[in-house]
């Protein structure tokens, strides 16, 4: 009876630990792609950004100094919001600059940051060709015929609403890490820097 008892105690035991490794494992399971670093990256910024937004303009400094201080990977989703009149086109043509390099279309992005407020949809495009003849690149009159660029940008719009993102810029630091919570939420910017530090270390 004694033996029947400690092995009806081990199964229960062994079934309890299976238990959480399964939860565990559904946690880690559950975790969104777009809140994991790039492939090869320990640690990385994640920021949802709409390019007529004033905080985005006013975060973007910050990450980019944070980007180059600790060598980690940034990682741009767009984000724009219905009521801003054109920062959805905007994107496209980020997108459109993103097909020649990754890093003309960031440059693109800081460049419209930098122009924010005297940006209209009225002369968006007079800037994008100002900037397109300033690198010497073709900007045609039709930059998306076919919408690829278009479904781009509303597939970052979907990945974020499916993360229940409520506001731009929405900035994560992001980790690789297998246990624990492998990312984090940037609510005071101030903190951006500790919060690196953190995720770098656990």
């Amino acid at each position: 009876m004694k033996i029947l008892k400690n092995q009806l105690g081990s199964v229960v035991l062994l079934g309890g630990l299976l238990f959480a490794v399964s939860i565990c494992a559904s946690a880690q399971q559950d975790v969104s792609p777009a809140l994991r670093p790039p492939k090869g990256a320990q640690v990385a910024i994640v920021v949802f950004e709409d390019l007529q937004c004033p905080d985005c303009r006013r975060a973007a400094p910050l990450v980019e100094e944070a980007a180059r201080t600790y060598k980690i990977p940034v990682v741009f989703h767009d984000f724009p919001l219905p009521f801003h009149n054109w920062s959805y086109e905007a994107a496209v043509l980020a997108r459109y600059f993103d097909t020649r390099s990754k890093e003309l279309g960031n440059e693109f992005r800081d460049y419209i940051f930098a122009n924010q407020l005297e940006i209209t949809p009225q002369n968006l495009r007079g800037y994008a060709e100002k900037f397109a003849t300033a690198h010497k690149v073709d900007l045609p009159f039709v930059v998306d015929p076919d919408g690829k660029l278009a479904g781009l940008v509303n597939a970052d719009r979907e990945l974020g609403k499916s993360i229940n993102l409520q506001h731009t810029p929405t900035l994560y630091v992001v980790s690789n890490k297998r246990s624990g919570k492998p990312f984090v939420e940037v609510v005071d910017r101030s903190q951006l820097y500790a919060l690196i530090d953190s995720m770098m270390k656990d």
